[in-house]
């Protein structure tokens, strides 16, 4: 374009990187200095002619950048002022002086020191080069005209100069320019070239400064004044159409995000599309909303991250030990599921159901498999749910709608493989919404939870490897189905001297530490938390008995405030009624004396097994039986079913055939407010009625339970292992149980089945021999009625009966 005259000379300097800013030459530029390494070199510039050599490092975020990160030409600089600040760091000012290219960069002390090529160019006058002065003064005035963020008095009086050199870099430096582009600038060292790329530069920023402008009035004319923010996001909007950058960054991060998560091909694809949508909605509309909470939805999911599984069956037996007494089955299944793990790659998760009374540990168990496997816990309570949709979710059309719970919990967890609880799953309820129940069937059935799909984010999400934990308190208000798709696994009540470990191991220390007591303040001896099992609680699990303990420490609490640290107490059996007050439970019910018509009974319920006692009274009458103490349908036919067995037995009870005729019966089941139901109770009403009208007592020292029949067979029940804890609890020791119920004795605790004196039977003949204190007297049927053939008794109950 021009001829020039270029001279070249070495200089070796102190160097020191820049970031975010690119020093011109003819330029005054202050900054801050902080890095070590900058401190020295600009300290030895000081100390020499205060010139130092900078160049713009090619990543600001690199604190130490190495000679292959920092641009090859700088600026030469002279440091026309430096003030230390309090924090340390330098505040400078510098005056840029030419141009340099690095020829060679030492180490020196702490600081690098560069051999730099500066080249001087002495350009000669000509009509081209004062052409091209005109054309990029003139272009630049344009620029400063359109571009609010300069002055324009000051910026065109800066460039009124004949130095071609000085022209270019002025203007370079007051261009709004990448860091690139102002690099590129600056390594052009042909003051000619230099002239001819910053008019080119100039009619390219001038154009988009016009477009600006153009877009900016076309906004302005759709919208209102008050909608500022709108009008903001539209002129974004309209600048990416005209000049089509493509994406927002934003766009572009949630399209990242979406490479990232691992979601399966459909799901990808979903989400791809979505996003195109939203980008394409205006983002104050209310649709652009509802994608973007959906798009949130589907990345917060967890798509592959998995927790590192712990395969060690000796550690997780040994966490189960640390943190549950007793429980062997439970261990023994939880033990066996790692054991599987083991062997095979890809199992199925396992869905268990803990069923027990309250207080037993379900809830507590499933964080101990948490625990022991190492992975994450979460716990949904399904207590009073009745809405479908808490499972499922809402679809996206209703205002609001957010993914079910069990979506929810998974992002929750973080991971695809959590140990999910899925507690009180008995009390779920169902009404015009749905039934959640019905939708949990998909969720724990192992052969659909791979492709479960929540109504909100409508697609297929994998399950499979979710270890789901489900509690109950009982099992008939599950439905069938949902039965069917769990491993029910059942924790039974605890046996006195179960709980009184569980006590010493766990419960005192938990709530010592809850009352901020020591050894030195306090020591439960065992005989006092036997006392407080047998007085103070009466229960299956051990709830009541942490918050009696709890109780005991508050009150110590208190005395080790008022009297010192050093106070000490052991509490016993003799002065636990200190600190709890009066009994609440009468010790035993094997010391009162037996009686005509009163039989103890045993009994089921939501909390465990319970005593149950039947009372029988025989008037003067016409024959009625009356039933009393709010008994349910089937208890009612059991006793009435009792009735015709006592009817057709009537001389082996030593009583006329019509003795019905003149007397009427009276059965009643105390605690009257409580409703009771069920077939167990038939023998124990039974023998109450043969006991009232042989008027023979019945011996208190002894339950049953069993139903019975018209012929007087006497059938197997449910939950003996709750009902033989409760005998225990209210100090009965021998009981009298179905022949068929044998089978269940495997169940029971050792220490139960050692203490306990059991009879089995199979006719309610043999239930009377061992239950009233006398035999029974036998009366000949009168003349001209039909005989009855009557067994004879056994002599024992570990002689074989006849349906053996």
């Amino acid at each position: 374009m021009t001829t020039s005259k270029e001279k070249f000379e070495t200089k070796k300097l102190p160097m020191m990187p820049i970031r975010d800013v690119v020093i011109f030459p003819y330029m005054m530029t202050p900054f801050v200095v902080g890095r070590e390494s900058s401190v020295h070199a600009l300290e030895e510039a000081l100390a020499a002619d205060k010139k130092i050599f900078l160049a713009t490092q090619h990543d600001a975020s690199v604190d130490e950048p190495k000679a292959n990160e920092i641009y090859q030409v700088g600026t030469i600089v002279n440091i026309v002022q430096s003030l230390k600040l309090p924090d340390g760091n330098i505040k400078v000012l510098v005056e840029g002086i030419e141009r340099g290219k690095i020829l060679q960069i030492t180490e020196a002390e702490g600081f690098m020191q560069v051999s730099v090529r500066v080249a001087r160019y002495a350009a000669e006058a000509n009509p081209q080069i004062d052409a091209g002065m005109q054309r990029v003064s003139g272009l630049f005035e344009q620029y400063v005209k359109l571009c609010q963020s300069l002055n324009y008095e000051t910026m065109i009086a800066a460039v009124r100069m004949e130095d071609p050199a000085k022209l270019t870099d002025t203007i370079a430096a007051n261009l709004q320019l990448s860091i690139e582009e102002k690099q590129e600038l600056l390594e052009i060292f042909d003051p000619a070239e230099r002239l001819g790329r910053i008019g080119d530069v100039l009619d390219i920023e001038i154009e988009k400064l016009n477009m600006d402008r153009t877009i900016q009035s076309r906004v302005k004319r759709q919208m209102e004044r008050a909608q500022k923010e709108y009008y903001l996001n539209e002129k974004i909007k309209a600048i990416q159409k005209e000049l089509g950058r493509g994406e927002k960054s934003e766009f572009d991060e949630l399209k990242k995000k979406i490479e990232a998560a691992g979601m399966p091909k459909e799901v990808k694809d979903k989400a791809i599309q979505e996003l195109k949508k939203l980008e394409a909605m205006p983002p104050m509309s209310a649709e652009s909303t509802v994608s973007r909470n959906y798009l949130d939805w589907l990345l917060a999911v967890p798509w592959k991250k998995r927790s590192k599984e712990i395969r060690n069956i000796s550690r997780a037996e040994k966490v189960l030990n640390e943190d549950h007494y007793g429980l062997e089955k439970i261990k023994e299944r939880i033990l066996e599921f790692l054991a599987v793990r083991q062997l095979v790659k890809n199992p199925k998760g396992s869905i268990l159901c803990f069923v027990g009374p309250p207080g037993v540990g379900k809830t507590s168990l499933g964080m101990s498999i948490a625990k022991a496997t190492g992975r994450k816990f979460v716990r949904m309570s399904l207590g009073g749910v009745r809405d479908e949709a808490e499972v499922r979710g809402h679809r996206r059309t209703y205002i609001g709608a957010l993914p079910g719970q069990i979506i929810q919990m998974m992002k929750k967890a973080g991971t695809k493989n959590p140990v999910f609880m899925l507690d009180e799953v008995d009390k779920m309820a169902m009404d015009f919404r749905g039934d959640p129940s019905a939708a949990l069937l998909e969720v724990l059935d192992p052969e659909q939870n791979f492709m479960f799909q929540d109504h909100y984010l409508d697609v297929e999400y994998d399950l499979s490897q979710v270890f789901f934990v489900a509690t109950a308190n009982v099992m008939h208000t599950i439905p069938a189905a949902l039965q069917d798709r769990m491993e029910v696994l059942r924790l039974h009540g605890y046996t006195e001297q179960e709980k009184i470990e569980i006590a010493k191991q766990f419960l005192v220390k938990k709530q010592m530490a809850q009352a901020g007591l020591t050894n030195k303040n306090i020591e439960f001896s065992d005989d006092a938390l036997a006392a407080l099992i047998r007085s103070y609680t009466r229960e299956a699990g051990v709830r009541n008995l942490e918050r009696e303990i709890g109780n005991v420490c508050r009150k110590v609490a208190r005395k080790v405030v008022k009297e010192g640290e050093k106070y000490n107490i052991v509490v016993t059996a003799e002065n636990i009624a200190d600190f709890l007050g009066v009994t609440k439970y009468r010790d035993t019910l094997a010391h009162e004396k037996s009686e005509v018509g009163l039989v103890t009974g045993l009994a089921w319920t939501e909390v465990g097994g319970s005593i149950l006692s039947t009372e029988a009274t025989v008037v003067e009458g016409k024959g009625k039986l009356t039933l009393t103490g709010k008994l349910g349908d089937v208890m009612q036919e059991s006793a009435q079913a009792a009735m015709s067995y006592i009817r057709s037995r009537a001389a082996r009870l030593g009583l006329p055939r019509d003795f019905y005729r003149n007397f009427d019966i009276h059965v009643h089941v105390p605690e009257g407010a409580i409703p009771k139901d069920g077939p167990s109770a038939g023998i124990t009403i039974a023998t109450a009625l043969a006991s009232a009208l042989s008027k023979i007592p019945v011996r208190r020292d002894i339950a049953m339970t069993g139903e019975i029949t018209l012929r007087g067979k006497v059938l197997p029940i449910g939950g003996l292992k709750e009902k033989l804890l409760a005998a225990h609890r209210a100090g009965l020791f021998e009981a009298i149980l179905p022949q068929d119920n044998q089978k269940d004795l495997s169940e029971l605790p050792e220490n139960l089945r050692n203490v306990m004196k059991l009879h089995f039977v199979d006719t309610m003949d043999q239930v009377l021999s061992i239950a009233l204190e006398q035999p029974l007297p036998d009366i000949t049927a009168p003349v001209g009625t039909e005989s009855q053939t009557i067994a004879p008794l056994p002599s024992s109950v570990d002689l074989p009966s006849a349906h053996q």
